[in-house]
Formats: C-alpha cells, sequence, structure tokens
C-alpha cells in the first residue's frame, strides 16, 4: 500500500511564554487591517453631531471592553482582568478625546478619520519609544483604536476569534489582549506568534489560561498554511512545522513522562508535606476569589496562606459593603474548615488601581499610597473590612495579615482600629473571634531592619518576595530591559530572609512565604533551608514542590542555604539551587525531548 509522502520538516523557533507542547492543524488568522476611514467634510452646524457620535462610540467600547474585563474576571481572577484597565484609562485619556473634537472642529471632518489621525499618531509615537515594555502597550492602543473605529461605522460587534470550531494551533502576527481573552481553550491546543514576549498581555493572558505558547517568531504567520500539522512546544520556544516522525515520537515520549508525572504528582497529593528527615512544612495556597477553594483541595494544599482580598473592589463603583464582604470571607472559612485561611487586608494601589474613588496622581505608584497607607487613612474602608475578617473569624479557622508594613507605627495604628471593631461587634451581639491571629508581610526592607520588634506584637510572620526583590534591588521585574537584574537569589535578598526568619523564631512565631520563590520547585528547597516554616504558592504549583519537598533531605537544604549566605554570587547559587532539585527530583525538569 503506497503511503503518503512526508514534508520536510522545518522548526521555527521564538521564545517561550506559556509553558506545555501540543500538536494540531494550524489555523492562519489574518487580522483585518482596517482601511483608512472614508473623509468627508462636515460643517460648523455638525460638529456637536460628530461628537455626540465619538462619546456613544466611547461608551460602547467601554461596555465591551469591562464585559471582556469581568468574563477574564470570573475564568482568571482579578489580576489577569486588571490588565484591561489601561485600555479604560486611554478612553478616559482627556488628552486625545479633546484632540479628536479639536481636529474635527478645526478640519470639518468627520470624527472617524479624526480619530484614525490622532489615534495614528499616538501609535507612531508609542511604537518609536526605545523601551520595549511601553512598546507593547501598542497592542493596548491598537485593541481600543479598532474597536472605537468599529463602533462608529458599524452596530455590530466586532469579530472575535470565540467561535473557532475545531482544535487547532493558532498562528498569528500578533493577538490583541481582547481577542486572547475570548479564546477557548478547548478548540485552541495553542499559541504561536510573530510579535510580543513574555511581558506581553496575551502572553500573560496565555498562561492564565494555560494554553502553550510562544512569541517573536517574526514571520511565522507568512511561512504557514492553513491545515497544516505542527507541532508546538512552549517549553523550548519551538514550532515545527510538518514534524517527523522522529520528532513525533520524541515529543510523544516527553508527552509520556509529563502524563507519569502528573500521575505521581496525583499520588502526594493528599500525603503531607514532609521532608526525608522528618521535617514538616506547611504548604498552602494563594487565592483570590472563594471558588478557588475547589483548586485548593485539588492541589493538596494545606488551606490558604494569602487570600488577596482586592478582587471584590476593583472594577466596580462603589466599594463591597461589609456583608458582601463577609459573605466572600466566610464562604472560603466555611469550604476549607480546619484548615487555616490567611487573609491579607486591602493592598490596593501600585497597579491595582481603585475605580470606585478618585486616587492621587502619582509618578511612582508602587513607591506611593497603597496597601496599608491607604487603609489608615481611608477608615470607613478599613473598618468594614475588619469587621467583615473579624466576623468570618467565627469559623474558628480565619488569620489575617497587614501588607506593606513598613514601622510600628502603622501596627500600632491598625491594631488599634481592629480593638475598636471588637468593642463594636461585641457591643452590637455580633459574633467574631476575639482572638483573631494577627501577622505581617514583610515585603519592605525597613520591616526587615525592624523584624525584632515586629516579631513582639504579632503572632506570625509572611514574606512577601516579589516586592521584598524589586524594594531591595529597585527593579521592575516587568520591565524587559532590566528584568535580568530581578534576581530571587542575590545575597541581599537571601540576607533580608535569612534575618527575617531570625527575629520571628528567637520571638516564639512562625514564619511564611507567599511570593513567586514559593511555588518555584527550584528555590523551595533554598527557603527551607533558611527555616521558612510555610511555603504558599498557586494551586497549580503547589503539587510540584509538594512532591520535591517529600524527596528532600533537611540537611541537603541547610546546607544549601549555608552556601547561599555566603556566597557572593546570585547565579552561583541558583545554579547549586537547580542542581539540588534536580538531583532529588529529576522529573520535574524533563522538559526536552
Amino acid at each position: 500500500m503506497a503511503t503518503r509522502p512526508q514534508a520536510s520538516e522545518h522548526v521555527l523557533r521564538g521564545i517561550p511564554v506559556s509553558s506545555g507542547v501540543c500538536r494540531g492543524p494550524i489555523f492562519l488568522f489574518h487580522r483585518s487591517q482596517s482601511a483608512s476611514p472614508l473623509r468627508y467634510p462636515v460643517g460648523p452646524n455638525d460638529v456637536d453631531h460628530e461628537t455626540a457620535r465619538f462619546e456613544q462610540a466611547l461608551l460602547r467600547t467601554r461596555n465591551q471592553i469591562l464585559a471582556i474585563q469581568e468574563r477574564v474576571r470570573q475564568a482568571m481572577g482579578a489580576e489577569d482582568a486588571a490588565i484591561f484597565d489601561a485600555q479604560m484609562l486611554m478612553l478616559d485619556d482627556p488628552v486625545l478625546l479633546d484632540e479628536v473634537v479639536r481636529h474635527i472642529r478645526r478640519d470639518g471632518v468627520n470624527v472617524e478619520h479624526a480619530f484614525s489621525i490622532v489615534a495614528h499618531r499616538y501609535i507612531t509615537t508609542l511604537s518609536a519609544i526605545g523601551d520595549e515594555y511601553l512598546r507593547e502597550r501598542v497592542a493596548d492602543m491598537r485593541d481600543v483604536t479598532e474597536r472605537i473605529l468599529h463602533n462608529l461605522q458599524s452596530n455590530e460587534e466586532p469579530a472575535d476569534l470565540s467561535r473557532i470550531a475545531e482544535p487547532c494551533i493558532l498562528v498569528a502576527d500578533d493577538l490583541t489582549p481582547s481577542q486572547t481573552a475570548l479564546l477557548d481553550k478547548s478548540k485552541v491546543l495553542g499559541l504561536a506568534t510573530d510579535q510580543g514576549s513574555k511581558t506581553s498581555h496575551s502572553a500573560i493572558l496565555a498562561r492564565s489560561l494555560r494554553i502553550p505558547a510562544v512569541a517573536g517568531l517574526e514571520s511565522a504567520s507568512q511561512r504557514v498554511r492553513n491545515g497544516q500539522l505542527a507541532l508546538l512546544d512552549g517549553f523550548n520556544g519551538l514550532l515545527a512545522l510538518d514534524p517527523s516522525e522522529q520528532t513525533l515520537y520524541e515529543y510523544g515520549q516527553l508527552a509520556r513522562r509529563r502524563l507519569a508525572l502528573e500521575d505521581r504528582l496525583q499520588e502526594v497529593r493528599n500525603q503531607p508535606a514532609v521532608t526525608l528527615d522528618g521535617t514538616a512544612i506547611t504548604l498552602s495556597a494563594n487565592i483570590e476569589k472563594p471558588s478557588e477553594t475547589d483548586d485548593v483541595r485539588a492541589a493538596g494544599a494545606e488551606g490558604v496562606g494569602l487570600f488577596r482580598t482586592e478582587y471584590l473592589f476593583l472594577n466596580r463603583d462603589t466599594p463591597p459593603s461589609e456583608e458582601e464582604q463577609f459573605a466572600a470571607y466566610r464562604e472560603v472559612a466555611a469550604a476549607l474548615n480546619p484548615q487555616p485561611v490567611i487573609i491579607r487586608t486591602l493592598d490596593l494601589g501600585g497597579d491595582k488601581v481603585m475605580t470606585h474613588r478618585q486616587a492621587p496622581e502619582e509618578h511612582n505608584p508602587f513607591l506611593g499610597w497603597r496597601a496599608i497607607r491607604i487603609c489608615l487613612q481611608e477608615h470607613d474602608l478599613f473598618r468594614a473590612q475588619l469587621r467583615a475578617i473579624l466576623r468570618a473569624g467565627a469559623c474558628g479557622n480565619v488569620k489575617m495579615m497587614y501588607p506593606m508594613i513598613s514601622g510600628l507605627e502603622e501596627l500600632t495604628q491598625a491594631n488599634a482600629l481592629l480593638d475598636r471593631c471588637k468593642a463594636e461587634l461585641q457591643a452590637e451581639g455580633i459574633a467574631f473571634d476575639a482572638g483573631l491571629e494577627v501577622g505581617v508581610m514583610i515585603e519592605i526592607p525597613a520591616a526587615v531592619m525592624i523584624a525584632e520588634a515586629l516579631a513582639k506584637r504579632v503572632r506570625f510572620f509572611s514574606i512577601g518576595t516579589n516586592d521584598l526583590i524589586q524594594y531591595t534591588l529597585a527593579v521592575d521585574r516587568m520591565n524587559p530591559r532590566i528584568a535580568h537584574l530581578y534576581e530571587p537569589t542575590h545575597p541581599a535578598v537571601l540576607r533580608l530572609i535569612q534575618r527575617t526568619v531570625q527575629a520571628a523564631h528567637a520571638a516564639g512565631i512562625w514564619v511564611g512565604v507567599c511570593g513567586e520563590m514559593a511555588g518555584d520547585p527550584v528555590l523551595a528547597p533554598l527557603l527551607i533551608g533558611l527555616g521558612a516554616d510555610e511555603l504558599s504558592a498557586s494551586p497549580s504549583l503547589a503539587p510540584a514542590v509538594k512532591f520535591l519537598i517529600r524527596r528532600l533531605q533537611l540537611a541537603d537544604a541547610r546546607a544549601l542555604a549555608a552556601f547561599a549566605l555566603q556566597s557572593e554570587s546570585g547565579p552561583a547559587v541558583l545554579e547549586k539551587a537547580q542542581a539540588l532539585a534536580e538531583s532529588i527530583a529529576p522529573g520535574l525538569f524533563q522538559m526536552k525531548p
């Protein structure tokens, strides 16, 4: 029987932005390039009409983006939904809007043409900026521009990719954030784009959707055809076109190893996170909404080490009431009882913008009005949350921690308001936890330097490594020009963690870590060696961390920590940590075919 001739395999290399491997036919998506809107003259008497059309299009665009944002929030969480805040800010940019109206009035042209000219000027300027991170925000600007132009010219909803009928690997020059957010991951097996990087909004959303993705392929969309068989490797950044039998076999072996690993991870799901020499480590999960309690249980985590409460406050016109917050906190506590649930009080500010009240314009919001600083000035806001948490504490398994504490005065003020809330609830005859355990997050170097004083006044510490690294090294990890300087194993960072642990243990309290370091199997042994009592990670990462802990000797972890504290090189520490992790759990790191 004749066999079909095998096309020659061709491999395109790009940037791995979302892990995983998939195989399937290509769906080639060419974004429709909107033709320049027709230009026609309008008289002085028509300016108000054109302005009204513009305002209606802006309102419709706003409603569409809010709908997409809510869909993302429900499916992926508030952090991913906040990506669309940038688009909302563009819609509210008074300079942009005034310039369009001025163009209509000055040149006597229709609104479509005026807006197209002004928006194109903004996009061109942003594209020319040397900072890659800022250049990538062009995707947000184009996304909004296309929606506004579409809404000016049509009453139909903009076309999207949510209606792809058959499973495929989606290949495109680029995707807007809203297009990525609306993908059906049961149909889109993987993403491959010519443009983009790890920090693009589409890449961030792909990771949240858990869709394998490769960006920066340069000309892939011009070199593939619809229906062409391909294999996408999101671990190593490869798109193999017409993969050979050998390639398919090798990746089949990789898939089998991954499935075997998943089975082994499932086997330890309900087993304790205990080292080989009998040291128990509390392994908790980070969540931001009540619906994630199922994920906590499925991951085999021992409760919640970080319940982010900001999702209740974002993208709404009014703050949530005490009752609304109480219902959400109680739901999580009841679902996971008797396992502990640690609720972090509001960490608004920075990249999490309040929409229900006017926040001050800040040149550097991460160093400005955020977290506990907001709460101590907005007593009504903070009081409602504290009362809700105290009431949820009646379930018996709730703890609470304050973020961004930098001095004793902040802790004292927060606890004074907490005591007033307790007195109110007692006077009102409302059940609450009078002995609620209160801790603080260690995220600022100043907090480390006064850790001994803080430890005398709280029941636990939780180290937020993301901010601690950022503030210690003065590095914005989302800025690709300096992202290489964001170094979790930097000697200064490790010594700050060690000092925090020493201060806590000397005062008889425990220490958790809830930043990204805690969910990294390579760095978890280092944190354990430094003395962390608890690690709290995303539910999806917890099984791999537990798998590694159960194969770890505490003596090896302490030896790694001793080496790290003596080392003058962050890369050397990382190399040593990688070697230890791979030696005790090699299956976690076999991502190459």
